[in-house]
């Protein structure tokens, strides 16, 4: 088994996409990540969305989970509003990560391997100079769970 034949169609967004909208397609659609691609289409980095989570959580409340308890939900929608009006590109960490991408000839172990490495649950699969799905987690477990 192949990257190839894991791989899916899957949205990307571009760095100047508007956040809320990255956060509305990850909850729309489901998604582990998201993959942002450059200009050309190709990936640029990827955003799980536990990344995005913690971009919408207050700093202070993830540092100390007991000051998390003391926001009441009626006002913790207002974190969330805290991504309005920033773009992909403003909530990128400012380190650069390894990128999880690989090509069509990756075997489920070497996917698996970038995966863990790079604490991502989804990975590019690009051949040809272009992008041509992604592998997601699920998607892997499922394979290696069916054998």
């Amino acid at each position: 088994m192949r990257a190839r034949d894991l791989a899916v169609d899957f949205p990307t967004v571009t760095l100047d996409t508007p956040m809320m909208d990255a956060a509305r397609l990850l909850a729309d659609q489901d998604l582990p990540g998201l993959i942002v691609v450059d200009d050309r289409g190709l990936p640029r980095t990827v955003l799980p969305g536990t990344q995005v989570l913690r971009l919408a959580v207050p700093r202070y409340c993830q540092d100390d989970p007991a000051l998390a308890r003391v926001v009441d939900e009626a006002h913790a929608d207002v974190f969330v509003r805290s991504l309005a009006g920033r773009t992909v590109r403003e909530c990128l960490p400012e380190d650069p990560r390894e990128l999880p991408v690989t090509d069509p000839d990756a075997t489920v172990l070497e996917i698996a391997s970038l995966m863990a490495r790079t604490r991502s649950p989804l990975v590019a699969v690009v051949g040809d100079g272009r992008l041509r799905g992604a592998v997601t987690l699920q998607a892997l477990l499922d394979r290696v769970l069916a054998s």
